[in-house]
C-alpha cells in the first residue's frame, strides 16, 4: 500500500513513525528540508523536499499511484488544495486535516467529495469528543466503546482500594469471567499482559466488559463516581470553545483564559458561558471564581507543562476529575504517573483515526488508549480465516497482541483460551507498536 503524508508537522510525523513500523511503502512530504533529513535518516520511509501544492512535487512523490494521500499541513486550505491536486493526479483516497467545524456538517460532505476530499479530519473536535466522554464518565482514565456499545473497553488507575491489586492475572479470571485485561501502563512500560503478570499500584490496567459489568469493574477498582454539574477550564483554545458547544445542558462552564483580547473574543462567541479575564494559574483567582465547588477542572492551554500543573493545583484544592491536554508525546508517561486524571492529546486522536483507513479487514474501531505505543482495533472475522480454526489458547498468536473481546449475533462476548473465534464475529484486539498486520492476515 503506498501511502503519501503531506506535512511533516506534528500530526504527520507521528503518524509517519507509526506507519514506517509497518510494511508499507510511504512518502512524507514537506519543505523543510532539515525536518525531511532527520526523519529520513532515523526511519524507514522515503522523503520528498517541496510544497505539497506543488504539481511538480506531487508527481515526484508518484502520487498518480498512491493509495491513501494524507495532509495535514497546519493549514486546512493547503490540504484541501492538496488533497483535491492529488485526487485529479489519481490518488485513491484522500484526507484533509481541517479547522473549522462548518466543514464537517452532513450538508457539506459532498461538496468537498467533488472536490476529491473523500475523508476530513478535525482533531480539536474529536478532542473535544474524548472529554465530553471523560466528564460523563469520571471514574475512568480512558473510555471506549466498541459494535454500538455491546462491548466496553475502560482504562483505569489502580490506588490502594482497588480489590486486585497484587493479583496474578490468572487467580483473577478463574474467579471472574465477565472482564478481560488486554493491556497494562507500568511507569514508561504498556504490557500486553498474561496470566502470570501481577497487577500493582498505579498500574493503569485496560479492561474489556460487557455493559451489564461496568459497576462490577468500578467496584472492583475502588473507584467512586461523580456527578460532573459545574466545570472550570483554563484556556480559550478551539478545543475549549468546541467543547462548550457539545457538552450537555446540565454542565455548567466557566472559562478562564489570559489574553484580554481573545477573552472578549470569546464572550462574543459564548454567550451562556461564564469568560473570565485571569490566569488560571493563580490560585486566589481559582479560590474567587470557586473552584472548591468545581466537579472537573480542564486545562487546555498550549503548553503541556502548564497543564500538568494546574491540574495537580486544581486536585490539591479539592477537585474531584482533572483532566489536561499534554500535546508532548514524550510528556504523556510522565503525566500518567501523576496524579491528573484524564489526558488528551489531538496528535494521537488524529493519527488513530487516520490509521483506521489504513486495515485492510472491515474495521470500525481503531484508538490510541492516549499513548504513544497501543492501538485497540476491531476485526471481523472471514469465513475460512485462521482465527476461526481452533480455541484461542491453541493459536500460535504473537506475544505483543491480545484477543479482548467479540460481538456475535449483536451481544457481547469476553474471549478467554476456550473461545474459539467463529466466521462474522467481531474481534477486539490490542497490540503494541502498531502490530495490527501480524494478527490481519488471521481474520482474512
Amino acid at each position: 500500500m503506498k501511502i503519501i503524508i503531506a506535512g511533516a508537522g506534528e500530526v504527520g510525523t507521528h503518524l509517519a513513525k507509526l506507519l514506517s513500523k509497518e510494511e508499507q511503502d510511504i512518502i512524507l512530504i514537506d519543505a523543510d528540508i532539515e525536518k525531511l533529513q532527520w526523519i529520513d535518516s532515523n526511519y524507514n520511509l522515503m522523503t520528498v523536499a517541496g510544497s505539497p501544492t506543488s504539481f511538480k512535487v506531487l508527481k515526484k512523490a508518484g502520487v498518480n499511484n498512491a493509495d491513501l494521500f494524507i495532509a495535514v499541513m497546519p493549514f486546512e486550505s493547503r490540504n484541501i488544495t492538496a488533497c483535491t491536486l492529488a485526487t485529479k493526479l489519481g490518488a485513491k483516497k484522500t484526507v484533509a486535516r481541517i479547522d473549522n467545524y462548518e466543514y464537517l456538517l452532513p450538508e457539506n460532505r459532498a461538496f468537498f467529495r467533488e472536490l476529491g476530499v473523500d475523508e476530513l479530519i478535525y482533531p480539536e473536535m474529536l478532542a473535544a469528543e474524548e472529554i465530553v466522554t471523560a466528564l460523563k464518565r469520571t471514574w475512568v482514565r480512558n473510555w471506549f466503546e466498541l459494535c454500538k456499545g455491546e462491548l466496553i473497553l475502560i482504562g483505569v488507575k489502580l490506588r490502594e482500594k482497588a480489590q486486585i491489586l497484587n493479583h496474578k492475572l490468572c487467580d483473577l479470571t478463574r474467579q471472574n469471567n465477565y472482564y478481560h485485561i488486554a493491556a497494562i501502563k507500568r511507569n514508561e512500560e504498556t504490557i500486553i499482559p498474561r496470566g502470570n503478570d501481577e497487577l500493582q499500584l498505579n498500574d493503569i490496567v485496560y479492561f474489556t466488559t460487557t455493559p451489564d459489568h461496568i459497576q462490577d469493574i468500578r467496584e472492583l477498582t475502588g473507584k467512586t463516581e461523580v456527578d460532573v454539574r459545574k466545570v472550570m477550564i483554563m484556556g480559550g483554545s478551539r478545543i475549549a470553545i468546541r467543547l462548550i458547544h457539545i457538552a450537555p445542558e446540565y454542565i455548567k462552564m466557566k472559562l478562564i483564559e489570559c489574553d484580554r483580547e481573545k477573552s472578549f473574543k470569546l464572550v462574543e462567541k459564548m454567550h451562556d458561558t461564564v469568560i473570565i479575564h485571569g490566569d488560571a494559574r493563580d490560585i486566589d483567582l481559582l479560590k474567587e471564581e470557586g473552584i472548591r465547588d468545581t466537579d472537573a477542572f480542564i486545562a487546555l492551554t498550549d503548553s503541556s507543562e502548564t497543564n500538568i500543573l494546574a491540574c495537580l493545583t486544581a486536585k490539591r484544592l479539592g477537585v474531584a476529575k482533572t483532566i489536561a491536554e499534554v500535546e508532548n508525546i514524550p510528556f504523556i508517561s510522565t503525566a500518567e504517573g501523576l496524579n491528573i486524571g484524564s489526558i488528551i492529546n489531538k496528535k494521537l486522536i488524529a493519527a488513530s483515526r487516520i490509521f483506521q483507513l489504513l486495515l485492510d479487514s472491515d474495521s470500525s474501531n481503531v484508538k490510541c488508549l492516549a499513548l504513544a505505543d497501543a492501538e485497540v482495533a476491531e476485526l471481523v472475522a472471514k469465513e475460512g480465516s485462521k482465527i476461526t480454526k481452533a480455541p484461542v489458547k491453541d493459536l500460535t498468536l504473537p506475544k505483543d497482541l491480545t484477543l479482548g473481546g467479540l460481538i456475535r449475533d449483536g451481544k457481547g462476548i469476553i474471549v478467554n483460551g476456550n473461545t474459539q473465534i467463529q466466521a462474522n464475529d467481531h474481534v477486539v484486539v490490542f497490540c503494541l507498536d502498531t502490530a495490527i498486520r501480524k494478527i490481519e492476515k488471521l481474520f482474512n
